[in-house]
C-alpha cells in the first residue's frame, strides 16, 4: 500500500512534510464510535487490511455487523483471533480498542511479534501493568503510543499555548466535569468490574489527564464515588489540591447528562472550553476580565472527526523509526495511571485485577 500522508498540524514531529508510507493498520476488536474508522481511512488513503476479533467479545465489532464487515470497514481480511492478526504478515501496526481490561494483555501479544500499537485509553486498568507494557515495547524496539486523542487536537494545542505564555497569570484553579446516561441496553463494559467499567477510566480520565496538562500531578487528593451494585463507580467527585494553592475539581458521572465543560481560572484571564471539551467541536472562550469580556478565539479546523491527528503522529512515529512518541510518551502514561490509581484507592474502586 502507498500512502501519501502529509504532517500540517503542531502535533507532527516534522510540520509540513510530505512523504509515503507503506504502513498497513489493523483493528483489534474496535469498540469505538464509526469515525475513528472514518478518519483513519482519510489519513492512510486506503483499506484497513484486517480487522481481529476475540472469543471474549464473540461477534464483530459494534456499528459493522454482518456479512459485509470487511467491505464496510475498509478491510480485506477479517481473522477470528488476535494471534492470527498480530503474527499476520501484512499488518504493519496494530490499534487496540478492546476494553480497557483486555489492554495489557492485547498489547504485549502484539509486541511478542513486533507489532507497532496504538491503545486506547486508559492505556491499562493500574500502572504496573503500564509499566511492564511499556518496558517490553523498550526492549523490543517496538513503538507503543497511547491513544489519548485530545492531546493532539487543534483546540488543546491552543489551550496549552495560551497556558505557558503566561497571560492568564498565576493559575488559581480549574473545573472540568463529563457526564451522560447511557442508552440501554448498557454496553458491559460500562459496568463490568472485569472489564475495567465505571466513570473513572471511562470518562473521567479525560478530566484528570486535562488537569494534569494545565496544573501537573497533584500533591493532594481528594474524592469520593457513588457506587453501582457491581461495585464500580457511576459517579465520581475529584479535588486535587498543589503546594501553589491552585485546585481543580474534577466531576464524572453515568447517572446525570452534563455540561462536559471545563474552565482554567487564571489572576489575570480565564479560558472556558464549551461542551465535549475534550473532542474537536468544542469552542475556546477567553476572558481577560469579567464574563463581558468573552472572545472566542479562532481554532484550525479540517474535515473529519478528529482521530486524524493522533493517527498522523503514529505514522510520522513510525516512519521515523520511533519506539515511544515525543508527544504522548510513556512516562505520560505512566503518570496518568500513577494518579487514577491514588483516585480509585482513596474513593475505594477496586477491580478484581488490581494488585
Amino acid at each position: 500500500m502507498n500512502l501519501s500522508i502529509s504532517i500540517s498540524d503542531p502535533n507532527g514531529i516534522s510540520s509540513q512534510q510530505k512523504g509515503t508510507s507503506h504502513e498497513t493498520f489493523a483493528e483489534a476488536d474496535p469498540l469505538g464510535h464509526p469515525s475513528v474508522w472514518s478518519d483513519r481511512r482519510e489519513v492512510c488513503r486506503g483499506p484497513l487490511e484486517a480487522i481481529g476479533r476475540s472469543a471474549a467479545s464473540g461477534r464483530l465489532p459494534r456499528h459493522r455487523e454482518g456479512p459485509d464487515i470487511c467491505r464496510q470497514a475498509w478491510s480485506t481480511l477479517a481473522l477470528g483471533k488476535y494471534e492470527e492478526l498480530a503474527a499476520h504478515p501484512n499488518v504493519d501496526a496494530i490499534y487496540i480498542a478492546s476494553p480497557h481490561a483486555m489492554h495489557p494483555e492485547h498489547t504485549l501479544l502484539c509486541l511478542s511479534h513486533n507489532k507497532p500499537v496504538l491503545c486506547e485509553k486508559a492505556f491499562a486498568i493500574h500502572r504496573g501493568q503500564a509499566a511492564e507494557m511499556t518496558a517490553t515495547a523498550r526492549a523490543r524496539g517496538v513503538l507503543l503510543m497511547e491513544a489519548l486523542w485530545s492531546k493532539f487536537l487543534p483546540h488543546y494545542q491552543l489551550v496549552m499555548n495560551l497556558v505557558k505564555s503566561g497571560q492568564l497569570g498565576r493559575i488559581r484553579h480549574l473545573r472540568a466535569d463529563f457526564g451522560f446516561i447511557p442508552s440501554t441496553p448498557v454496553p458491559a463494559r460500562l459496568l463490568d468490574p472485569a472489564l475495567g467499567g465505571g466513570t473513572m477510566l471511562d470518562i473521567g480520565i479525560y478530566n484528570v489527564f486535562f488537569a494534569m496538562s494545565v496544573l501537573g500531578k497533584p500533591d493532594k487528593i481528594e474524592a469520593s464515588m457513588t457506587p453501582s451494585p457491581t461495585g464500580i463507580d457511576l459517579e465520581c467527585a475529584v479535588t486535587f489540591h498543589y503546594a501553589s494553592g491552585a485546585t481543580a475539581q474534577l466531576f464524572s458521572s453515568f447517572l446525570s447528562n452534563l455540561a462536559t465543560e471545563a474552565d482554567i481560572a487564571g489572576e489575570q484571564g480565564r479560558i472556558h472550553l464549551t461542551t465535549r471539551f475534550y473532542e474537536p467541536s468544542a469552542q475556546v472562550e477567553w476572558y481577560p476580565g469579567r464574563p463581558d469580556t468573552k472572545q472566542v478565539l479562532e481554532v484550525a479546523r479540517e474535515p473529519g472527526w478528529g482521530y486524524q491527528h493522533e493517527i498522523r503522529h503514529f505514522q510520522e512515529c513510525l516512519r521515523l523509526g520511533l519506539t515511544e512518541s515525543p508527544v504522548m510518551t510513556h512516562q505520560d502514561s505512566l503518570d496518568l495511571l500513577e494518579v487514577l490509581d491514588e483516585i480509585r484507592k482513596i474513593a475505594g474502586i477496586r477491580y478484581p485485577i488490581d494488585p
